[in-house]
């Protein structure tokens, strides 16, 4: 009996979605988020409810990396646009680590997702909910960290960059880089300097290094804790100081970098606007002849981020006439409606015709 083949057609659909979806690897190539519309978060599986509970929040880690903003996630709208991480997804890959348990010492292996969202797509959810946009390229301060774990305070320098990770990874999460001093001699007995928070002689010092911002910190016990003392320099200019203390010492030196990237988002993210103010709007609808068109209109409406009350006001052959209450104006409604939903008329005229 003759085996029927797979229509052409079919393959390659297939593997255009496989290749869209799923990003291939090759033998010794690791799977890492590299840009600032890539994240990756842990997950305990690659299952389709781990898969999308992980888009939410590297999405969320997105939108905070694009905005410089910690608290982004709980602006009005983020929430539902988080629960719709999916459709911005552009490519995602799994990587296996393995590793060696502290108290057992037996292996382990934990599971990452990478995820890689399309850019023109946050870009709208950015600008239809008026985020602020932390621009690119971002600086790259000098990290002048002294640590006394009780033996004396040490400078850590390039060489001894592990030392400093948790502050270093921190600030790659918050979607900018922390440089490190070489540690040469003369670096070296700065450390007086930053002890007694001369901020003056450290910028001096910094002046090989570009560009001109430093953050200065210095880590230490206190009793059975941790306290790092902070202070963000720029072009000699005190922009911020802060203290983070706590029992685990990575946290409190990852602290340091949270206080950099705030100072940074206040002086240098443009603050968002929408599009177009907040309010409600009379929007026309066509293409609605049936009661499933109509269900799904609303189902779809209920769903957007920025749509609040709906409010019916005709309805015609022609046409469905609502009151809509939006939290951004026409031109951020446009920008986040589905093509494959709603087609939006020509000009500005507020009328959509349903797919």
């Amino acid at each position: 009996m003759r085996r029927r083949s797979s229509p052409w057609w079919l393959l390659a659909l297939l593997l255009a979605f496989v290749g869209s979806s799923w990003a291939q690897r090759v033998e010794g190539d690791r799977a890492s988020a590299q840009g600032p519309y890539e994240a990756e978060v842990p997950v305990n599986g690659q299952g389709p409810g781990e898969r999308s509970a992980g888009f939410a929040r590297a999405l969320s880690q997105v939108l905070a990396k694009l905005s410089g903003n910690r608290s982004a996630v709980r602006q009005p709208g983020v929430g539902q646009e988080l629960r719709r991480a999916r459709d911005y997804v552009d490519s995602y890959d799994y990587r296996q680590d393995e590793g060696i348990s502290p108290t057992t010492g037996a292996p382990t292996f934990s599971t990452t997702l990478i995820v890689r969202f399309d850019k023109a797509k946050v870009d709208n959810i950015i600008g239809a909910l008026g985020l602020p946009l932390w621009p690119q390229p971002r600086p790259k301060p000098v990290l002048w960290l002294a640590i006394d774990d009780g033996k004396g305070p040490r400078l850590v320098g390039l060489p001894k960059a592990d030392a400093a990770r948790a502050v270093l990874d921190r600030a790659k999460e918050r979607g900018y880089g922390l440089g490190l001093p070489s540690g040469n001699a003369a670096e070296q007995a700065a450390i007086g300097a930053i002890w007694r928070g001369d901020t003056a002689a450290i910028a001096r010092l910094s002046a090989r290094y570009s560009p001109p911002m430093q953050l200065i910190g210095k880590l230490y016990r206190v009793k059975d804790s941790w306290t790092a003392d902070w202070v963000f320099v720029e072009q000699g200019r005190v922009l911020s100081k802060w203290s983070s203390s706590d029992p685990n010492a990575r946290r409190a030196m990852a602290a340091g970098a949270d206080g950099a990237a705030d100072a940074l988002m206040r002086k240098y993210a443009r603050r968002g606007t929408g599009s177009g103010p907040a309010g409600t709007y009379r929007v026309a609808f066509t293409g609605i002849d049936s009661s499933e068109d109509l269900m799904r209109l609303s189902g779809y409406l209920q769903r957007m981020s920025v749509v609040g009350r709906i409010t019916p006001v005709r309805a015609t052959p022609e046409a469905l006439v609502l009151d809509l209450q939006l939290s951004t104006g026409l031109s951020g409604f446009r920008r986040l409606i589905d093509d494959d939903v709603l087609i939006a008329g020509e000009g500005d005229s507020p009328t959509f015709r349903l797919r």
